[in-house]
């Protein structure tokens, strides 16, 4: 391999001639080599997004030539393009506050624009990752927006499409099975009737707030310090800056970012991550809820509730022939804890924060962007291969509604809560229904009977 060689403050770096990252990137390559897991792509995106309009806003405020400026505007393209993917492996376990990244962005801009001005990578004089892309800013400011502009952009163009289209199909399942009579269930032991569309018009209720939910805490994110600095008192940013690069931002986003009113908070804290970080937990605890009962309500197929039949996706077992198991409402439910497991380090890293800045960003972004990448895959993949798919069992289901013995409770208004309690007590230790308990006892004649415990009339 060729290598070209570059100098920074702690001397030279061998840096292979091909490569658009620098010296910096490459020893926090050789430093950090942890988990083989790279920063999330998105938030290279976002972080070329910031530089792009950095470089217009400081074209603006006369601190960058016209050259430069464009240049940097172009690389920024394409990097958002994913043209340089290869040149951002840099592991998310890193130095503390995101500076190996945004170095590493810096200095792949900076050679791209190098190179489209006709010089040679590493000629700095040129282009510099420093005094010219990173112009204005510093990781302190830029990280933390960084980590809001990919996380809020990932929630409104994945995970939030992905909840509306699963409440959607669980909507028209309730329509669907709106005239299924079935027993509903408290403490896992029968309970009065209901129908089986309103089961599934309260899943589609759990996704609806769920969507409200992360809708309110993503408002959050659309606050940045951008223009901070290192501290968030703005040093060498300039006072035109600020409002250029949130003017120019918006405009290429198409958002409603705006800066932060007090930086030195925004800064220092990252409040707004563990706010929809919590949401996200949140969000998985009431999906793995759905999951959980579809996988209850799909037992068997002979010795379970089996009232649902799910879609048969893949055989369920290496040594039981003809076995299939509910495997997309079990993903779901791994997800879901993926993400309860990743709130708790957001948690535990929000909470380690120290004076001006907190340092453990890098774990935080990474571990808010892909507890949105993988419930925004498992919902899709759940809402695809599952829900649009089920069936109801509607023979098993009348089977077992003929024998609720908590149809009693409509007797109650009729004969008191006790009579009604000593029927339902003798109809399951005579394994009887309560319709006939009620004829052997002549509670009442079988065509008030007949009208009482309609169960149709009941839900």
């Amino acid at each position: 391999m060729r290598y070209r060689k570059e100098r920074d403050v702690l001397g030279t770096v061998k840096v292979p001639a091909d490569a658009y990252y620098g010296s910096e990137t490459e020893r926090a390559l050789e430093n950090f080599q942890i988990s083989g897991i790279a920063v999330s792509k998105d938030l290279i995106r976002a972080y070329a997004t910031i530089k792009r309009s950095a470089a217009l806003a400081n074209l603006g405020a006369g601190k960058l030539d016209e050259k430069r400026a464009h240049a940097i505007v172009k690389a920024c393209d394409q990097v958002i393009a994913g043209k340089f993917d290869d040149q951002f492996s840099m592991d998310v376990f890193q130095a503390g506050a995101g500076t190996s990244t945004n170095m590493n962005v810096n200095e792949v801009v900076a050679n791209a624009a190098i190179v489209m001005l006709g010089g040679r990578k590493g000629d700095y004089r040129i282009v510099h990752p420093n005094d010219h892309v990173n112009m204005s800013q510093s990781t302190n400011d830029t990280y933390p927006s960084v980590m809001d502009i990919s996380a809020y952009l990932a929630l409104h163009k994945k995970l939030l499409p992905a909840l509306r289209f699963l409440q959607r199909e669980l909507e028209r399942k309730s329509r669907e099975f709106s005239h299924i009579v079935k027993i509903g269930r408290t403490h896992l032991q029968d309970a009065v009737p209901m129908t089986l569309g309103e089961e599934f018009h309260g899943y589609a209720g759990v996704v609806w707030r769920s969507i409200s939910l992360l809708e309110e805490s993503g408002k959050v994110l659309l606050e940045l310090p951008l223009g901070g600095t290192a501290l968030g008192t703005g040093m060498n940013a300039g006072p035109k800056y600020e409002r250029l690069v949130i003017k120019h931002l918006n405009a290429y986003t198409g958002c409603s970012f705006r800066s932060a009113r007090n930086k030195f908070m925004a800064q220092s804290t990252r409040g707004e991550i563990l706010s929809i970080s919590g949401s996200l937990k949140q969000t998985a605890v009431s999906l793995n809820k759905i999951a959980s009962d579809f996988r209850l309500l799909a037992s068997g197929p002979r010795a379970g509730f089996a009232e649902l039949l799910l879609p048969e996706i893949q055989p369920g077992s290496s040594i039981m022939p003809g076995k299939v198991n509910p495997s997309i409402a079990e993903m779901l439910g791994m997800a879901c804890f993926q993400v309860m497991g990743n709130d708790t380090a957001i948690t535990e890293a929000a909470n380690a924060g120290q004076l001006e800045l907190n340092v453990f960003m890098p774990v935080m972004a990474f571990d808010l962007l892909f507890s949105i990448d993988i419930l925004s895959s498992a919902v899709n993949a759940f809402t695809k291969r599952c829900v649009v798919g089920v069936k109801a069992n509607t023979d098993r289901i009348q089977g077992m509604l003929d024998e609720n013995l908590s149809l009693a409770t409509a007797l109650s208004p009729y004969i008191g809560y006790a009579k009604a309690a000593k029927v339902a007590r003798i109809a399951y230790h005579k394994g009887k229904t309560v319709k006939e308990i009620c004829l052997e006892l002549r509670i009442m004649d079988r065509k008030k009977l007949d009208e009482i415990l309609d169960s149709s009339r009941l839900v």
